[in-house]
């Protein structure tokens, strides 16, 4: 089979939809066009806009058609979400906004029917962010609504349906917090059952399968030959990971930096994850289990250094070690591993503005993201993708503190990318990494680690 070379990639993330044209020789997007995901008010609760961005993504599929070519369609979408079709394969009500907090009315009720995080690798989120929930307030808040649904999609699966008229799902959206995916499994939870819905959850596929070619109609309105395959789709989160995934052996982490910081361990040591430290199962590409924990790392470090980021000098990030200047978990306290702590400096805070500070807090965020990899157990190289492969006290305290190798991913690796390996995975050759370094003084930084994990104990 011969590999596409442009793939049209659907990439609608919760801010904006995103319709992306990669060129699989090089991984980078050719073209992109974008509008912004607004949220509309009801009836009858907040939802997305599906009929806007279906216009949109018309538009734009005709418009790269003409000024490129499309070999092959691709999808990926934010997870927290599925569609609920009628008979007809219309909607059978608007797509409910995961951030609405209807669902947190009936916490209660819900929380006695949910399966065990041993069941399902998922922790009980507040608002919609576990479908399951999102399920239940919508059938009590709209009684008719259970009878008029014939089919159940995850988001990415359900524009291709639009494009190929067939019904799925996959296991890395159904993995993603759902409540309704037993990941070590393999299948639907026992939720699926207590919610009278297991028989109309679309099938599973595979996030790479080829649906089918576009419907006759789709081909006409936008000029795409008859025969272009649309592959099944996969959540965000994994689609980034997915580059890894295909260009790494195991075993081996990932760190992905951004307003959070979500690691992910490829065949790690087995462990038992406690959702009270924010740790859950992804399931990957493959419809594997992949143990996960966060933090909100980038908003700490906006946060931390809203005076600017300064490069610390060596004799900066010396003094922070020499002196003991610690910040100690955590500056945003509903999330990650050490919840419902209050951050505190130890020997004095440095200056705003200063190398000194910025040291310390690139030291902290490594400390913080080391006990979320030995949570999710670790082994093997550190790869850190995001704007923290660039901070240099960040990966030499993380490499120190984990005693691991850390690189750098040096190219694209975007959910759009990820999501165009579904169609041309020996793409995947042009993935570089650069190795961090070993820093200079590990001995000081192994000793520092050592007395933040004493004084922040567990």
């Amino acid at each position: 089979m011969t590999t596409p070379r442009h793939v049209a990639v659907i990439d609608i993330g919760k801010t904006n939809a995103k319709l992306a044209l990669v060129d699989t020789e090089s991984l980078v997007e050719i073209a992109v066009l974008t509008r912004p995901n607004i949220v509309r008010p009801g009836p009858p609760w907040p939802h997305f806009d599906l009929g806007g961005h279906w216009q949109f993504l018309l538009a734009g599929l005709a418009e790269f058609q003409r000024s490129h070519g499309i070999d092959a369609i691709s999808v990926t979408t934010h997870g927290a979400s599925c569609v609920l079709l009628d008979g007809a394969g219309r909607l059978a009500a608007p797509m409910l906004d995961y951030e609405h907090a209807g669902p947190d009315e009936m916490r209660a009720d819900y929380d006695s029917i949910r399966p065990p995080f041993s069941e399902t690798g998922s922790p009980r989120l507040g608002m919609g962010l576990n479908v399951g929930a999102q399920l239940y307030w919508q059938f009590a808040t709209d009684p008719g609504l259970r009878d008029r649904v014939r089919a159940i999609l995850t988001y990415p699966q359900y524009w291709a349906f639009r494009l190929t008229g067939v019904a799925a799902t996959d296991a890395s959206s159904l993995g993603c917090h759902t409540d309704l995916w037993n990941p070590y499994a393999g299948r639907l939870s026992s939720l699926a059952q207590r919610l009278g819905i297991a028989d109309r959850i679309a099938p599973t596929r595979p996030s790479s399968d080829i649906l089918g070619p576009v419907l006759p109609g789709i081909a006409k309105a936008t000029g795409l030959p008859a025969t272009t395959p649309v592959h099944c789709g996969i959540h965000d989160s994994n689609a980034s990971l997915l580059p890894h995934l295909l260009g790494q052996a195991a075993p081996f982490s990932v760190v992905s930096s951004g307003t959070w910081v979500i690691s992910m361990a490829l065949g790690g040591a087995a462990v038992t994850l406690d959702p009270a430290k924010d740790t859950l199962v992804n399931v990957n590409a493959l419809g594997d289990p992949v143990p996960s924990a966060r933090f909100m790392g980038g908003r700490e470090f906006d946060l931390l250094l809203a005076e600017g980021y300064r490069d610390p000098t060596d004799a900066e990030a010396l003094a922070v070690l020499d002196e003991g200047v610690m910040l100690l978990p955590a500056v945003v306290p509903d999330t990650g591993p050490f919840q419902g702590r209050a951050a505190r400096w130890t020997a004095g805070e440095p200056e705003p503005g200063s190398g000194t500070r910025s040291a310390a807090v690139g030291y902290y965020l490594a400390l913080v993201t080391a006990r979320c990899l030995t949570l999710i157990g670790h082994r093997g190289t550190i790869l850190v993708e995001g704007p923290f492969a660039r901070n240099g006290a960040y990966c030499d305290m993380l490499s120190a503190a984990t005693g691991s190798a850390v690189a750098k991913a040096g190219s694209a690796t975007g959910t759009s990318q990820g999501a165009a390996l579904l169609a041309a995975p020996g793409a995947i050759s042009g993935l570089r990494y650069a190795d961090h370094a070993p820093p200079r003084a590990r001995d000081a930084m192994q000793r520092y680690a050592r007395r933040w994990a004493e004084a922040v104990g567990d």
